[in-house]
């Protein structure tokens, strides 16, 4: 991590133009720097360099202006200028941002998936934890890269995302038909509508904020959109946003007839990862057993 963040601080600007400069430090050889991580899309060189800058980005010493995109903070400055000897994960735990992104996998994801924030961060741990833990970590950053490409979308791209989102969830029956964007003008605060089954019997009016994390939505967004499906005498409603919702915003929603969704930025990203919209599978791995049945077939 340290020969990275220096890197970024004399210049480099991507993740690619670091690695030969690592390779150089690090005595790598041309067939070394040829090895390939087990799902063969990448090298491990690649790997290391591309984890080195994304922890660094979750403890705030480097920032992304954009994407692929990275420059060193004054954070980052500052720490380099006390001359350290080393970098990991143990010695970012002195940066708040990097410690609220660990707890969060600790209490988010890591407890869902039976793994443990020891196991995320040091080596005692079983095969199948590493594999869940390695899975978790994956996702968690996966959730920011997508955000930070949605945030970058022109809103009626976005609006066509979220529609497309809530047919891969089986709106519709999965059907495109069965859902429609509304025109960018005179849509009344709607910003598209689906059917909840595939007769069309019911349905789902959407509104779509493409907002930047710190422009959360807010009492008054919720209270239009409460407006715009009472004049189209409709029930039920979804309020997707890529940031997030203020208090005031949350507690509105139970207090009015209609049935109302809100999914914020994170939610959004894991439905995306979960129903496979924006994302792709880049390798898949198998874990096998002992087929007790077969060895205690007798003959």
């Amino acid at each position: 991590m340290l020969p990275v963040l220096k890197l970024f601080a004399e210049g480099k600007k991507s993740v690619p133009e670091c690695i030969d400069d690592i390779k150089k430090q690090f005595a790598i050889t041309d067939e070394e720097a040829e090895e390939l991580i087990p799902s063969g899309r990448m090298t491990l060189l690649y790997n290391r360099v591309h984890w080195a800058r994304t922890y660094l980005g979750k403890a705030g010493l480097l920032r992304s202006p954009k994407r692929g995109t990275h420059e060193i903070t004054d954070l980052g400055k500052q720490f380099l200028a006390e001359n350290p000897r080393q970098l990991n994960a143990k010695i970012l735990n002195q940066f708040e941002d990097f410690r609220k992104w660990k707890e969060k996998q600790s209490t988010d994801d890591l407890v869902d998936g039976g793994a443990s924030e020891k196991n995320l961060f040091d080596d005692e741990q079983t095969p199948e934890d590493a594999m869940q833990s390695a899975s978790n970590l994956l996702n968690a950053a996966l959730r920011d890269e997508l955000v930070n490409a949605l945030v970058q979308m022109n809103p009626t791209r976005f609006e066509a995302v979220i529609l497309e989102l809530l047919s891969a969830m089986g709106f519709g029956k999965g059907r495109e038909e069965y859902g429609s964007l509304t025109p960018n003008t005179g849509d009344g605060g709607i910003d598209g509508v689906i059917s909840e089954d595939a007769l069309g019997l019911d349905a789902v009016y959407i509104q779509a904020k493409c907002y930047n994390p710190d422009n959360k939505v807010s009492r008054p967004d919720i209270q239009r959109f409460v407006g715009s499906l009472t004049g189209e005498s409709a029930t039920k409603g979804v309020f997707v946003t890529t940031s997030d919702f203020s208090k005031e915003a949350k507690a509105y929603i139970d207090r009015v007839q209609q049935r109302i969704v809100l999914i914020n930025g994170e939610k959004l990203a894991k439905l995306m990862i979960q129903h496979d919209v924006g994302v792709r599978t880049r390798a898949t791995y198998l874990i096998k057993s002992l087929d007790e049945d077969f060895f205690s077939t007798q003959i």
